[in-house]
């Protein structure tokens, strides 16, 4: 049985801690069946491979590139703060209290 990272009591990528946080699948699952996607990765990486975030930050993460690019460039922590759209809304909210939720755009 596959282990999955235990939930921290923080968000992996504004470091708020935040009492509920979603788990975000760095290979999106709606990948895992394909092909290109199988090649790249294995089964237990595609399923494993996940961050818990709060949900202002996971809101931004699909909103700065499509699942596509999610999957096959921005696929670690580091990779999505690369993201200049996404490390500016994570530096903003870093310093915002636990129970903030920012404006819908």
């Amino acid at each position: 049985m596959l282990k999955l990272p235990p939930q921290p009591d923080h968000c992996e990528l504004c470091q708020r801690p935040v009492a509920r946080l979603t788990r975000h699948h760095l290979i999106p699952k709606r990948l895992h069946r394909k092909k290109r996607f199988q090649k790249l990765f294995d089964r237990e990486d595609m399923i494993t491979r996940t961050l818990w975030v709060c949900r202002p930050c996971h809101n931004a993460i699909h909103r700065a590139a499509s699942e596509y690019e999610l999957g096959m460039r921005y696929n670690t922590r580091e990779a999505l703060l690369e993201l200049e759209e996404l490390e500016t809304f994570v530096e903003w909210l870093r310093d915002k209290p636990e129970g903030f939720v920012p404006k819908k755009r």
